[in-house]
């Protein structure tokens, strides 16, 4: 079945803070995942209400809170203030280029981006724990 690894982690992240297991969490869960792209929480709340309208915002929004805390998604706000959540277990780091106009992100990688922030952060004495690079502009489709 797809997702069980994340699913598993969900479950365990769950158990070992005494949390109930509830069938609504696990079809956020569901969803959210099967998404693969960022989401705001009403977003991932219109996704959810098809599935089950039972599903209020506020569940939504905590249990995405509780995808956070368990490793398996992180809170990517930009300038725009709107937070988004995106997958973060088993996939590779990846910094975003994001359109001021549109809005759109993109998911980009560079190898060589990396060695420099490494460089420089090794020229400073300082260890890097993690870091996020966002490029704001314009994109092509706006730009015309």
């Amino acid at each position: 079945m797809a997702h069980q690894k994340e699913k598993a982690i969900f479950h365990d992240y769950i158990h070992s803070k005494n949390l109930r297991h509830s069938e609504q969490r696990m079809q956020i869960l569901d969803v959210f995942l099967k998404a693969e792209r960022h989401l705001t929480v009403e977003e991932l709340h219109k996704l959810v209400q098809k599935k089950n309208p039972s599903i209020g915002m506020a569940t939504v929004y905590r249990t995405l809170k509780l995808f956070v805390d368990s490793g398996l998604c992180r809170e990517l706000k930009l300038n725009d203030g709107i937070t988004r959540y995106e997958h973060l277990y088993g996939h590779e780091h990846h910094d975003h280029l994001v359109c001021t106009q549109c809005g759109a992100l993109v998911e980009v990688c560079d190898a060589e981006i990396e060695r420099l922030q490494e460089k420089l952060a090794r020229s400073h004495g300082f260890k890097i724990q993690s870091h996020k690079l966002e490029l704001y502009g314009t994109c092509k489709k706006c730009r015309h």
